[in-house]
């Protein structure tokens, strides 16, 4: 989708500069919750001209986007099952006096650091299974011990197993109520981390959680990426997002740093960023 952000050039959205392949598809139109609340401006970052597409908040469209981004957290934090058997359980509980106790189980992290990188984290997995091609074969949030502190790992790990070559992307998305260059280059660091790694950290966990859930037939695709990568038949592509106010585009073009080919950066730039992540979050057990 051509556009631009600040003075940078267009480009195809995700297109690393003489790569010759799309890292990112083209925005969401509607009724895709995310054509429906989110503005898409593709361009280059200044300096390092890494491709990024800067999304905005639409006008009037903050209820829309909380109903949207709300049913992201809870599908992304538990399983329509899981929920039944807290509810379940929440009632139980509650017949014998016991709701305080109960009040202090739950299946969403109630710790606002938690709750902004959480949202973060999700919207970017849903934005590049939405975009991209790739799938989300395991929602890890669920895997989570601690639901009030956040997950190690691969923030996002997608797949399109079905391509040649095999292709995977990694994810790092971060919340700030204000942009900084710090969280900018923080994103990009951790992504060359990975890529410096070579496997993604989180294969084996997917492949484990896939194995334990019965689907043994996609959970030993997954896995057999390790060895697509020691044969070079694996494409591995980077997306970092940054969740922040209204001037996140202008910090993510001037703060990217380079140094990392198959990358894309994505801006989310919100009006009152917090009070939208305290929307998403409030009432849900």
């Amino acid at each position: 989708m051509p556009g631009s952000t600040g003075n940078a050039p267009t480009s195809r959205a995700g297109r690393p500069p003489g790569s010759g392949t799309v890292i990112l598809g083209d925005h969401p139109l509607p009724p895709h919750p995310f054509g429906e609340v989110l503005a898409s401006k593709d361009g280059i970052t200044a300096a390092s001209k890494v491709p990024h597409r800067a999304l905005t908040e639409k006008n009037g469209a903050r209820a829309a986007a909380v109903t949207a981004f709300r049913k992201m957290v809870v599908q992304h934090h538990a399983d329509p099952q899981a929920l039944t058997r807290t509810e379940q359980h929440r009632e139980a509980m509650k017949r014998l006096g016991l709701a305080a106790e109960q009040a202090r189980l739950s299946r969403f992290p109630t710790n606002p650091l938690t709750q902004k990188g959480n949202l973060a984290e999700i919207v970017l997995a849903e934005y590049v299974t939405s975009t991209s091609g790739v799938v989300l074969p395991v929602y890890r949030l669920r895997y989570n011990p601690n639901i009030d502190q956040s997950m190690k790992g691969d923030d996002v790990l997608a797949f399109d197993l079905d391509t040649d070559p095999v292709r995977i992307i990694v994810g790092e998305a971060k919340f700030r109520g204000a942009p900084s260059t710090a969280a900018v280059k923080e994103i990009v660091e951790a992504l060359m981390r990975s890529h410096r790694a070579g496997i993604p950290v989180s294969l084996q966990f997917v492949a484990d959680r896939l194995f334990e859930a019965g689907e043994a037939a996609l959970a030993t695709r997954v896995f057999d990426c390790a060895r697509l990568f020691t044969l070079g038949q694996l494409r591995i592509d980077y997306v970092g997002l940054l969740l922040s106010d209204v001037s996140t585009a202008k910090r993510v073009d001037e703060a990217t740093p380079g140094g990392l080919r198959r990358l894309a950066m994505i801006s989310l730039g919100i009006t009152n960023p917090d009070s939208l992540v305290a929307a998403c979050y409030r009432a849900l057990e």
